[in-house]
């Protein structure tokens, strides 16, 4: 914060020297768009790499809540008829229900520990061993599941940590314009410095608009998946259990 609170005062420096010594701050368009027009090549090119990285990061912002959505909606309609299935010993019942929500983080993982269970279920006798090995197929599923809802997220992450500083390349050479600008600022008038001053505030402030929302919606997405997580391992100790239950009976 420190350091972006010293990059606008050296932007706004030059220019407060400018007005206090008489220059005509009516000459130059402090509108969005006018100062657009009077950016440099260099202030451009900061401003369409940050167009690109604020259009990506609302895509993966999109495509990250609708799949989080989706798997919290699936599972929520799964949870309690699988719950019911497996209650009345109807595993093939069970199966079948993980196999219509897709999108369900817990019918994925459902799915594979049953699979696994059901094609020793006939056996005389349900080992540790394959108890341990429904167990494996459980962690299996839950670590690609779990690498699925983290995709993008690595994106979101680098954006939020970039962006203040390819505004801060913009805000340096946005400074060096305006004092090189300064040097003809006695018959020039503001202009002469002006565009320099715009092209630095503009990129601090479009870095801090991408990167801002960046970092919030990470933080928000990672505690999702974190939530995801415990109900996955959850749903795995549940699971391990029925199958513990059933060895027992058999």
């Amino acid at each position: 914060m420190m350091i972006l609170l010293s990059q606008i005062w050296l932007a706004v420096t030059p220019f407060a020297l400018f007005i206090a010594e008489g220059g005509d701050a009516q000459s130059f368009d402090f509108s969005l768009m006018g100062m657009i027009r009077n950016m440099g090549k260099v202030a451009l090119g900061v401003v369409f790499v940050l167009l690109i990285m604020s259009i990506w990061s609302i895509a993966i912002m999109v495509e990250r809540y609708l799949t989080f959505s989706a798997a919290k909606n699936q599972s929520r309609e799964f949870a309690p008829k699988v719950a019911n299935a497996l209650k009345n010993q109807k595993i093939d019942e069970a199966i079948s229900l993980s196999d219509k929500f897709k999108k369900s983080h817990l019918a994925m993982v459902v799915n594979a520990g049953l699979q696994e269970f059901r094609a020793h279920q006939l056996s005389s006798d349900l080992s540790g061993e394959i108890v341990d090995a429904s167990k494996r197929a459980l962690q299996r599923a839950s670590a690609i599941k779990i690498s699925e809802f983290r995709r993008g997220l690595s994106g979101l992450a680098t954006i939020g940590s970039t962006a203040p500083f390819v505004g801060l390349f913009g805000t340096v050479f946005g400074i060096i314009n305006a004092f090189q600008g300064m040097r003809s600022a006695e018959t020039a008038g503001i202009s002469a410095v002006a565009g320099g001053i715009a092209e630095a505030l503009f990129t601090t402030a479009f870095g801090l608009l991408v990167a801002v929302p960046a970092v919030w919606l990470f933080n928000y997405f990672t505690s999702k998946v974190e939530n995801f997580v415990v109900e996955m391992d959850n749903s795995s100790a549940e699971l391990i259990d029925y199958f513990l239950k059933q060895r027992g009976k058999k």
